[in-house]
C-alpha cells in the first residue's frame, strides 16, 4: 500500500481511505455482514484510515467499526487510524437540525465516539460543518485540550473556507480539511487548496466518485430507495442526471483506452492532484473496494490529464452537490 502524510503535523496514512458512512446509512438498506467483510478487507489490502461521523446511523457506524477491528487481526486492529466528525444534531426521526461547535458539547461528543469505538483515542476529530454561532476559534480550542489531555491524537476540519482555515490553524495545528473534491466538484481549486497548503494542511477528499455518479455504475433509469438521500441530490435530478451521465460517457471512452474503470479513472485523477490529498472511497462492498484499490495501480500522464480535463472540465456538473437547505452549511461555500 502507497502511503501518503496528511499536512506538516499529521500522521502517515495509505494513500486511500475507506469512507464508512454508507454502511450505516444515507445510501439505502446495507449488509452488515458484508460492511464488516469490506472493513476486513480493506484493513487487509494496508488500508489504515477508517472514516466514520458519530452522526452516521446515530452512532451505528462507530459500533459497527468497533466491531470490526476488534474481530479484525491484532496487527490490523493497531494499525487503524479512525477519522471522527461531530456536531450535527438530529431528530429520532433523523432529520438534521443544525451544529454544536460550544467546547462542552466537543467533549461531550468525544467522550460518547470513544464509548461507541471502544478505544482509548481518536485519531482524527472534526467537526463536521462550522457552528454559526461558535467561533471556530473556541471549537478547535476545546479539540486542543482533548489532544491535550490523550483523547485525540490530531485536529482535522471538515467542509470550511480559507478564511476558516487560517484562522483555526493560528490557533493549534491542523492535520487535514475533509472536503468534497472530484472530477465534478473543483471548488477547492481556487482558494481553499492553495491556502491549505500555505499552510501544511492535508486534504482528505471525499465524494471522489460524487456519491457514486460518476462510478460508471449508475443507470439513467436507476430506480434509488426511499432512505436513499441522492433521491433530493440536485446532481440526481431529471436533466441535471442526463447531463452528468453525459460527462462519465466521456469519461468511459478514456477509461477503456486506459484498460482502467470509470471509478479507477476518476479517483486516479483525485490522486494525481499532489501527495498532500488522500481520496475517501465510499465502497460498501468487497468488489467496490477491489476496483477503488486498482487506482492506485492507474498511472495518468499528461495526455490522459489533458483527456481527462476535455472530458469532463471544471465547472462542468449540472446541479450544486446538495440541496439548497444543506448548502447553507457549508462555510467552504460561503
Amino acid at each position: 500500500m502507497q502511503t501518503r502524510t496528511l499536512g506538516t503535523t499529521g500522521p502517515q496514512t495509505s494513500a486511500l481511505g475507506l469512507g464508512c458512512m454508507g454502511m450505516s446509512a444515507l445510501y439505502g438498506d446495507s449488509d452488515r455482514a458484508e460492511s464488516l467483510a469490506t472493513i476486513h478487507a480493506a484493513l487487509d489490502a494496508g488500508i489504515t484510515l477508517l472514516d466514520t461521523g458519530d452522526f452516521y446511523g446515530m452512532g451505528h457506524n462507530e459500533l459497527l467499526i468497533n466491531e470490526a477491528l476488534h474481530t479484525a487481526p491484532t496487527a490490523a486492529r493497531e494499525r487503524a487510524q479512525i477519522s471522527v466528525k461531530f456536531g450535527a444534531l438530529r431528530t429520532v426521526e433523523g432529520a438534521f437540525t443544525g451544529y454544536d461547535g460550544r467546547p462542552d458539547a466537543v467533549k461531550n461528543f468525544a467522550a460518547y465516539s470513544l464509548q461507541r469505538l471502544g478505544t482509548d483515542h481518536i485519531d482524527i476529530y472534526r467537526i463536521a460543518r462550522l457552528d454559526p454561532d461558535v467561533p471556530v476559534e473556541e471549537t478547535v480550542g476545546a479539540i486542543a485540550e482533548l489532544v491535550e489531555a490523550g483523547h485525540v491524537r490530531h485536529i482535522g476540519l471538515s467542509e470550511v473556507g480559507a478564511e476558516s482555515l487560517r484562522r483555526a490553524a493560528a490557533v493549534a495545528p491542523i492535520a487535514d480539511l475533509q472536503i468534497e473534491y472530484s472530477l465534478i466538484s473543483r471548488g477547492i481549486e481556487d482558494a481553499i487548496l492553495p491556502t491549505a497548503r500555505e499552510l501544511g494542511i492535508g486534504i482528505t477528499a471525499y465524494g471522489v466518485l460524487s456519491r457514486g455518479l460518476i462510478s460508471g455504475h449508475f443507470g439513467r433509469d436507476r430506480k434509488l430507495a426511499a432512505n436513499d438521500f441522492r433521491g433530493m441530490s440536485p446532481r440526481f435530478q431529471g436533466e441535471n442526471l442526463d447531463r452528468n451521465l453525459d460527462l462519465v460517457d466521456a469519461l468511459r471512452k478514456i477509461a477503456e483506452q486506459k484498460g482502467a474503470s470509470v471509478a479507477q479513472i476518476a479517483i486516479a485523477w483525485v490522486l494525481s492532484r499532489g501527495e498532500d490529498i488522500v481520496p475517501l472511497v465510499g465502497a460498501r462492498r468487497r468488489d467496490r473496494l477491489t476496483e477503488a484499490l486498482g487506482a492506485l495501480d492507474v498511472t495518468l500522464d499528461a495526455e490522459d490529464l489533458a483527456a481527462i480535463e476535455r472530458a469532463v472540465p471544471a465547472g462542468a456538473a449540472a446541479g450544486d452537490r446538495y440541496p439548497a437547505e444543506q448548502m447553507a452549511h457549508l462555510d467552504s461555500e460561503r
